[in-house]
């Protein structure tokens, strides 16, 4: 499955969309060398990216199908919890628990092949259509999956 929206950086990272739908959203990701630490298991940077971009996308799958390119849901706050190392294929499985008209309350769970649970993490989500950014510039959401 495509993400519907353009993440450059899940992209990047090799990140596979399993599934959207109804406030919830699957993602799976296979570390290569270079998304791993010293002790050669998952970084927890990569883990913590996998948890909050799951969380992100359960929120945005609770819009309306129109508004899924033109509203994105920014990350407030976030916190992760880490039980063990990943190692091998990892799944990410998020929910949202709770919904406002302008914010998502989230929890998500990485998962290594044999079940074992590697993080866990609850985040609040803002429903924004456009953020600023630097000299107070607007920077509009990219909009859909692009190639390259």
């Amino acid at each position: 499955m495509d993400f519907p929206i353009n993440i450059p950086f899940a992209r990047h990272l090799g990140f596979q969309l399993l599934h959207m739908l109804d406030g919830q959203a699957e993602l799976a990701f296979t570390p290569a060398e270079h998304h791993c630490n010293s002790f050669r298991m998952a970084h927890g940077g990569v883990v913590m990216t996998m948890l909050d971009i799951g969380m992100s996308l359960a929120a945005r799958s609770l819009q309306e199908p129109e508004r899924i390119h033109t509203t994105g849901a920014v990350t407030v706050e976030m916190k992760s919890s880490f039980m063990r190392p990943g190692e091998g294929p990892l799944r990410c499985a998020a929910q949202v628990m709770h919904r406002t008209a302008t914010l998502a309350f989230c929890e998500a769970r990485v998962l290594m092949s044999n079940g074992d649970l590697v993080a866990h993490a609850t985040g609040t989500f803002k429903f924004v259509r456009a953020v600023t950014g630097q000299g107070r510039h607007i920077k509009p959401l990219q909009g859909e999956q692009q190639d390259g």
